[in-house]
């Protein structure tokens, strides 16, 4: 039987596991990435002796076989960390997750808290008997904890309406505490990111590095203009030209809809009914020490423009020079509208002062941005339909779809490097 030619698009984080683990078999692989690095979002820029990624990217394990894959990439070179996550709320800090740390806030919320998610745990409701994402907010934490943290909270970071949202994406994204531990309110840490692993040299971008150097056949600066599916054949920006038998494509899957060429009308169809968050990063260096410890911040409150502020300097001190603060901010936006970019990033500074994260007298040292087009897939109603639909077309003309963006779904870097040993393994049935 002749060999397969396997092609892969795109060479972030799942499309290099992809061809990883292709070539640990034997098997050869191309990959191509539009970029002049590899990497994707998993980068890491070096400004003013800071060092930022393109937005946070932290390394949570659920499978032991990932974490030995990142282990036996990066060597010593890896540090475990316990999270030290927060909610800022009633201009107080409160340790997260909000829901199992009701008494850090005013008492007259924490009582509404309490009884609403004691009400809610008599009810007896679950995740199957929810409508939506909001229904199932209330049906589990209560009308208390919905109104204060997570109603407001996912609303800023999605988007849209927790209404419109379905449940499909949950899958321990989100702790639920016990009883016991909602009223005994003392301080735990619970959910899947409770722990979390980070290079302790470099940033996040030598994950990258370390599959590169195991890698063969990756070129850059090769963007796909258009994909023939009948012919397979692809054709780069530059001209040239591929065949190929199976294509494993990391690209957003609504990039696809202006590259592949003749798609049927019904799945273009699909395509748009593909919706997603848009997210503005903005990174700072400050020159000043920050002796908080802390990893990250979520804000759920309308008057501040981001939802999430995190602190590089703790995930590794070689991130900042000493005595100095590395820090990045998240505002989602919908793909509806413009990021506003310059606007957003002087809100995004004056804000940061009203929540004391900075003064107004801090140097800002190092600054950079990132416009990221696709952040989060949203799983509005159309969602499950569409993509399943989208989904099976492209596997039934040998096109993987892979990753977060390229399979359209909520994946940790964990599940994108997972991802790609799927698709890895798709490709040699």
């Amino acid at each position: 039987m002749a060999k397969k030619k396997i092609l892969i698009l795109g060479a972030g984080l799942a499309g290099l596991s992809a061809a990883w683990h292709l070539q640990k078999k034997g098997i050869s692989c191309q990959i191509f990435e539009k970029e002049a690095l590899p990497g994707g979002l998993c980068r890491t820029k070096s400004i003013n002796n800071f060092l930022f990624d393109c937005d946070g990217h932290l390394l949570h394990f659920s499978h032991p076989y990932s974490f030995n894959l990142v282990k036996n990439l990066l060597g010593d070179n890896l540090a475990e960390h316990e999270r030290n996550a927060w909610v800022y709320s009633h201009q107080r800090f409160i340790p997260f997750p909000f829901q199992a740390h009701l008494n850090a806030l005013p008492s007259r919320v924490a009582k509404e808290c309490r009884e609403g998610f004691i009400k809610a745990q008599n009810n007896g409701k679950h995740l199957k008997e929810s409508a939506n994402f909001a229904q199932w907010i209330g049906n589990t934490f209560g009308s208390g904890i919905a109104r204060h943290f997570m109603l407001p909270y996912n609303r800023k970071f999605w988007t849209v309406p927790p209404q419109e949202l379905t449940c499909d994406w949950l899958d321990g994204f989100i702790s639920v505490p016990s009883l016991k531990q909602v009223l005994d309110g003392k301080r735990v840490n619970l959910g899947y990111n409770s722990r979390f692993w980070y290079p302790k040299e470099g940033g996040i971008e030598q994950l990258v590095r370390a599959f590169c150097r195991e890698i063969k056949d990756l070129q850059t600066n090769c963007a796909a203009e258009s994909i023939d599916l009948k012919e397979k054949e692809i054709k780069f920006s530059s001209g040239n030209k591929e065949k190929f038998d199976i294509l494993i494509s990391t690209l957003s899957l609504p990039e696809l809809a202006g590259i592949i060429q003749g798609i049927p009308a019904p799945i273009l169809r699909h395509f748009k009914n593909l919706k997603w968050n848009s997210i503005l990063n903005l990174n700072l260096g400050i020159g000043k020490k920050d002796s908080s410890k802390r990893h990250w911040i979520y804000f759920p409150q309308k008057d501040i423009s981001f939802f999430r502020v995190g602190f590089y300097h703790n995930f590794s001190l070689s991130l900042a020079p000493v005595n100095k603060t590395a820090l990045y901010v998240e505002v989602a936006y919908s793909q509806n509208i413009s990021a506003q970019k310059d606007k957003t990033i002087l809100r995004i500074k004056n804000d940061l002062i009203k929540a004391g994260i900075i003064a107004g007298s801090d140097k800002i040292l190092a600054e950079d941005s990132n416009d990221i087009k696709y952040g989060y897939p949203i799983y509005d109603q159309h969602y499950p339909q569409s993509r399943s639909a989208i989904i099976k077309y492209l596997k039934q003309n040998n096109l993987i779809p892979c990753g977060r963006y390229g399979s359209w779904q909520y994946l940790s870097m964990e599940g994108a490097m997972l991802d790609g040993r799927r698709a890895a393994r798709i490709s040699l049935q």
